[in-house]
């Protein structure tokens, strides 16, 4: 048989072979020790020096063209085998819920939109801003000093320093936003903040995420009594009493003068906390007239425009409306927690039909 003729017929079993069981019977009867080509490789010695080279040169590259044809279609095989595999070992991921199962709306989601729902109505909108935020959006334009203890890494989440010295942070409040807003606006504005926050604190009431909501109003006449009016009526609105009797104390805040934290009045009847009746004071939020260093960083005149701001934390006000003990357990994710003070999915508040 000839070379040509040989090599034909060895390519046409490689193609041939349906499996890598076929394919390596092919290889054997080939290469093998006693296949056709080593059976012609064998017989090289007893030709004369002239016919050896010619010989051997030719076997050689047969040789190397059925080793290329076996490694070809030893790949083909193999990924036809893994395509029949994943084929026949295929997971249907989209069996439908079984019935037992049913999500519910978290606390803090459904309070996040019982206090968007009432800003909304009384003429607020919502403005966003990064997690990650610089210095000077968070301390510098907020009027808060170097030395300030928020601006230490036992408090602050700090990133590591980039090649100028400066360090990116995950925001402590969402009073960038505030800066933000006034950089890209002209008065009057009024808007509430809603986001999450992060500090370096972990306790029954205080958690390194938790969630803030800060509003802000910017116009030629704002003064303390809009502030407390506004306030007065969301605390109503939020705890769904027809009255509510609200205390504002002297304070300081960086961001602020004056500056007031404000108590609400309550009372604990059968083990529950109720507001609006009683004659005990519960701390609930920070306020103030926003401080002239800060208008001036938000790139407006104080002596033109004045404005108030307050705060107040999403994650405790849901605490205090709903009955829950522990800050931690709102990011533990226990389904029967969960279960629990869950909201149904639902269950949209509404000023008009109900916030919870």
């Amino acid at each position: 048989m000839s070379l040509a003729t040989l090599e034909q017929s060895i390519l046409a079993e490689v193609d041939a072979a349906t499996d890598e069981a076929a394919l390596d019977a092919v290889r054997v009867s080939a290469l093998g020790k006693k296949g056709s080509i080593s059976e012609r490789m064998k017989g090289l010695g007893a030709m004369s020096p002239e016919e050896r080279k010619d010989a051997g040169a030719a076997l050689n590259v047969l040789k190397d063209k059925v080793a290329d044809a076996l490694a070809a279609r030893k790949a083909t095989l193999q990924e036809a085998a893994l395509e029949a595999r994943l084929a026949a070992e295929k997971i249907d991921v989209t069996l439908p819920v079984r019935p037992q199962v049913s999500g519910t709306v978290h606390p803090v989601s459904q309070v996040w939109e019982e206090v968007v729902q009432i800003f909304g109505d009384l003429g607020f909108s919502v403005a966003e801003g990064p997690h990650i935020e610089d210095d000077f959006h968070n301390f510098d334009a907020l009027n808060i000093p170097p030395e300030h203890p928020a601006r230490q890494e036992h408090d602050t989440f700090f990133f590591n320093e980039k090649a100028d010295g400066s360090r990116m942070l995950l925001r402590t409040h969402t009073s960038p936003v505030q800066i933000r807003t006034m950089l890209a606006s002209t008065p009057p504005i009024r808007i509430i903040a809603p986001g999450r926050t992060f500090r370096c604190d972990s306790d029954m009431t205080h958690t390194p995420m938790f969630n803030q909501v800060e509003g802000l109003v910017i116009d030629e006449k704002a003064t303390l009594a809009n502030l407390k009016w506004v306030l007065t009526e969301f605390c109503k609105a939020f705890f769904e009493v027809d009255d509510v009797k609200m205390r504002f104390r002297a304070s300081h805040f960086p961001f602020t003068e004056p500056s007031m934290e404000v108590d609400i009045q309550y009372s604990r009847e059968g083990g529950q906390l109720k507001i609006g009746t009683g004659d005990k004071w519960l701390e609930i939020l920070g306020s103030g007239m926003v401080h002239p260093n800060v208008i001036r960083s938000g790139g407006m005149d104080p002596d033109k425009v004045q404005g108030w701001a307050f705060g107040v934390g999403l994650d405790r006000i849901a605490m205090l409306k709903y009955g829950i003990p522990d800050l931690r357990a709102f990011f533990e994710a226990d389904l029967r927690w969960l279960r629990h003070y869950g909201f149904k999915a639902l269950q949209v508040p509404t000023l008009a039909g109900g916030l919870s």
